[in-house]
């Protein structure tokens, strides 16, 4: 995939991740933080929103790979309509009409579940398209590489622009992100994929268990189980580092800004070092490596106590370059083993579909039972009495270590890497 080919299919990327960040840490922070709303009110909201927007993506994935059987300017109306929910719902979180803290759980709550849905139908129309170009094991990577690697642009934005130029800003960029990354992808690489005549698509029923194909594939199972392990392993500490920079290292703003585009630019400057791996290695060992230095990193980061900022920043930029194995290799994977199961081209959506219900239900996991298990041990935003801290400490640093070790050893003996095909034009 040459520059000009993955800026237009990947750059929709960037508004999507642009969005994440917010979503899934500044947003708990502010609510619980600045606004007063409980820790534990608050992580049982995210939990529910979550998990109601992880249900609905296999069904997304459905109504994606029916699109796709009509035309693929079908599949990008759905894009367009999906990008309108989300700049709308996004805005409505961090602009509330609502100021009492139990107002504001309701009203989190429910445009939680509006942004979820357009952020959702968008991800799988998209990752589906890239999956469906197809290619061998570092083509697929670069497609991937590509749309994570300007998400990680996206993140780094979204790190930023709130500290300096406010809200307004950050949901200005937002819908400027959406619209041009949308019409670029309307100029993308085309994919391959089997259509049906119109009416035949609209009106034939939906083959028997349609929406669970995806789990009769051994590879896929596998597969899904570790991108598992290892998703509630990152999304741990994803949803408690500004806790951790806060109350644990006693940082100021300026550093928590500096840490987070530390761990982001690390990330998107790691890609061309995995794709190189990849060429060499293979994907499953080489997002194995990355696995066993997240591992490194986060043991080293459980030493670390009030004034280690400095020492955070090297963690943040050692723990962004395994973030890039996550981000650009199990897609490519996955990719790899809808091609092997000659599901190419009818089934990326439901495949996805169910790949982004394991991303949501890692966050929710991560948001929904951390934080609300913090509190119930005693850690409350703010607190720095040293059990408070322990407690968290274990929390973001060796609870996900456990964790990714785990993952590392599932990978090791369930993942088969095949021998790579040929990419073919």
């Amino acid at each position: 995939m040459n520059l000009s080919d993955g800026l237009r299919y990947g750059l929709l990327g960037l508004p999507l991740a642009f969005c994440a960040l917010p979503l899934y840490v500044l947003m708990p922070n502010l609510y619980a933080r600045e606004w007063g709303v409980s820790l534990t009110a608050l992580g049982a909201v995210l939990l529910g929103a979550r998990l109601l927007d992880a249900v609905i993506d296999p069904l997304l994935g459905r109504l994606c790979d029916r699109l796709y059987a009509i035309s693929l300017r079908a599949v990008l109306a759905l894009g367009a309509v999906a990008a309108a929910v989300l700049a709308l719902g996004f805005s409505a979180l961090f602009v509330p009409l609502v100021q009492a803290p139990t107002a504001l759980l309701w009203w989190a709550g429910f445009w939680l579940v509006v942004t979820y849905a357009g952020y959702s139908a968008l991800s799988v129309a998209h990752q589906s398209w890239g999956a469906m170009l197809g290619g061998d094991a570092l083509y697929r990577s670069r497609v991937v590489a590509w749309r994570e690697g300007l998400g990680l642009v996206g993140v780094l934005m979204a790190a930023v622009t709130p500290a300096i130029w406010g809200v307004p800003a950050m949901l200005a960029l937002l819908v400027t992100g959406l619209v041009l990354g949308w019409w670029l992808w309307s100029h993308a690489p085309q994919p391959r994929v089997r259509r049906q005549p119109l009416a035949q698509a609209l009106v034939s029923p939906e083959p028997a268990g349609a929406l669970w194909h995806p789990w009769r594939n051994t590879d896929f199972r596998r597969l899904l189980g570790v991108y598992l392990l290892n998703g509630i392993a990152s999304a741990i500490p994803a949803t408690l580092v500004l806790f951790f920079v806060q109350d644990r290292l006693q940082a100021n703003a300026s550093m928590q800004s500096a840490a987070l585009g530390v761990y982001f630019v690390c990330g998107a400057l790691s890609m061309p070092l995995w794709l190189r791996l990849v060429s060499h290695w293979g994907l499953a060992r080489s997002w194995r490596v990355g696995m066993l230095l997240s591992i490194a990193v986060f043991l080293g980061a459980s030493l670390l106590g009030a004034g280690d900022a400095l020492w955070f920043l090297l963690v943040c930029a050692l723990s962004g370059a395994a973030l890039g194995s996550d981000l650009a290799l199990p897609g490519a994977l996955l990719a790899g083993v809808i091609s092997r199961s000659s599901d190419n081209g009818r089934a990326e959506g439901a495949y996805f579909g169910w790949w982004n219900f394991a991303t949501k239900l890692n966050l929710a996991l991560a948001a929904g039972l951390a934080l609300p298990l913090l509190g119930w041990f005693g850690y409350a935003p703010g607190a720095r009495d040293a059990n408070a801290t322990a407690l968290l400490t274990v929390a973001y640093c060796l609870l996900p270590c456990a964790l990714k070790a785990l993952a590392a050893m599932a990978l090791q003996f369930l993942i088969i890497q095949p021998t790579a095909q040929p990419h073919t034009p």
